[in-house]
């Protein structure tokens, strides 16, 4: 195969591997031979049998890797959870509001696509799909083309509410060794997939759904298997309640306690940690052993803004060296979106500009991502690394004045400037569209699918059997 060269790119986002930092390239080429940069530098002298492309009016960066997000689940909730959350249990929307909207069997595929092409078009190469396993999940995510790590969640217990303000736990019998070991059938398959793209990680569900034997066993077997560990933690103040309640301990405490911390563990979202202001809890280490045991946070702050929630502040995790990774917990899967929101949240929460800086935010996106998944040939643009990389278009007028141009990505132009993507070597994104997935059809699928449900939720609503319009009131009446 030849070479592929990218010439005279207004900007190139590359890595310095000297000083172990992104910098700013101006009129610079990237060339890419198979799935393999080879080369990112100044006047490139072309070879007869390369092919190039005019990188005049573009920005080329690294693709970016999403580290927590559910494919299969969450696209069908626009418009329905964007101001829900049960007055009775700290607003949080997990218990009450979450399950009366779920899509179907058939509908499972379709979310996926419609988040992956979502995904696609706002930057993403890589990304980690928590999900509960469906029929040719595996197949669904390798014909999208993205970098999939797949993360099958199982669980002890599902959680319920019958009030709004009690959250209750229906356990299995087998305390979820099943549905584990059939997880970890599935991280098998992904590994030999022949796509050559898939990856898999251990993933208990939640902190409270989850048995002690079967957090510390799953973690075991990552390890065994020299896999990443994720669960979600300190995500709802109801959570932190249940775990202080059962355990006398803080949730991110109770890991630490249970030994699943560590270089290889992730935890979603640690936002309830025990010196966050609305926890009131009567030490401050949470932070301090997250740091120390070199546990990545997966921060998906975009959810949380919706339900007056947020992470204090995200800005001094980094400062205390905890590794922060970003993801996109919910829709609009748009990480570029969602970076945005990183760093204005975290400002705010800090009282002062200085909290976070776009730095911050963009490596939190790229390497951030890529050493909680323990790579290092994606999340930057190097000769070695895998030539996963985003094109931005430097002449949209949201990308213009072009002074910084990340920055006027991060704060102005996000998705809409994004024109080209490319996996492994390979185009998924032309002139800002999925070239493998029907991105229409998806969107038009996972919109009935929605109505399907809608007509469930009386009967998942263990409430009042509430229907939809009573759950979630539409933004005007219907004449």
């Amino acid at each position: 195969m030849g070479r592929t060269v990218i010439k005279n790119a207004d900007w190139v986002v590359a890595w310095d591997p000297k000083e172990s930092r992104h910098r700013y390239l101006e009129n610079a080429d990237l060339i890419f031979e198979a799935d393999r940069i080879v080369y990112i530098g100044r006047e490139y002298q072309a070879g007869a049998s390369d092919e190039t492309i005019d990188g005049r009016g573009t920005m080329i960066m690294p693709g970016l890797v999403d580290i927590h997000s559910h494919l299969a689940h969450e696209p069908i909730n626009k418009g329905y959870t964007d101001e829900t959350g049960s007055r009775g249990l700290y607003n949080s929307n997990l218990y009450e509001y979450m399950p009366t909207m779920v899509g179907d069997e058939e509908a499972a595929p379709w979310q996926t696509r419609l988040a992956a092409a979502e995904l696609l078009m706002s930057g993403v190469t890589t990304v980690v799909d928590l999900t509960i396993p469906y029929p040719n999940w595996i197949d669904t995510l390798a014909e999208t083309g993205l970098r999939a790590c797949i993360a099958p969640m199982f669980r002890s217990a599902r959680w319920f509410t019958r009030n709004g303000h009690v959250v209750e736990y229906d356990w299995s019998p087998d305390q979820g060794f099943g549905a584990m070991e059939k997880a970890l059938q599935l991280l098998e398959l992904a590994d030999k997939h022949p796509s050559g793209r898939l990856s898999g990680m251990v993933c208990p569900a939640q902190i409270d759904t989850c048995s002690p034997e079967l957090l510390q066993t799953s973690y075991r077997e990552a390890s065994k298997r020299g896999l990443r560990w994720q669960t979600h933690a300190a995500q709802s103040l109801p959570e932190f309640h249940e775990i202080t309640r059962r355990h006398g301990l803080t949730p991110i405490q109770w890991l630490d306690k249970l030994g699943v911390l560590g270089p290889t563990s992730i935890v979603g979202h640690a936002i309830f940690v025990d010196d966050h202001p609305n926890t009131h809890w009567s030490t401050a280490k949470d932070v301090r052993l997250l740091a120390e045991s070199r546990t990545t946070v997966a921060h998906c702050p975009t959810v949380f803004m919706r339900r007056g929630m947020a992470l204090c502040h995200v800005g001094r995790y980094l400062e205390a060296g905890i590794n922060i990774g970003i993801g996109t917990d919910t829709y609009p899967h748009n990480m570029i979106e969602e970076m945005r929101h990183v760093g204005y949240v975290s400002r705010l929460m800090a009282g002062h500009p200085r909290a976070t800086t776009t730095a911050d935010v963009f490596n939190a996106a790229t390497i951030g991502g890529a050493q909680a998944l323990g790579r290092e040939d994606i999340g930057r643009l190097a000769a070695g690394a895998k030539a996963d990389f985003t094109l931005v278009n430097m002449k949209h007028h949201l990308m213009q004045p072009s002074r910084d141009p990340i920055r006027s990505l991060v704060y102005a132009a996000a998705d809409r400037a994004v024109s080209a993507v490319y996996v492994a070597g390979e185009k998924l994104v032309a002139d800002g569209r999925p070239l493998r997935i029907d991105y229409e059809r998806a969107a038009g699928e996972v919109n009935a699918a929605q109505r399907r449900a809608e007509g469930r939720v009386p009967e998942r609503d263990l409430v009042g059997k509430r229907s939809s319009a009573e759950m979630s009131p539409l933004t005007f009446q219907k004449n």
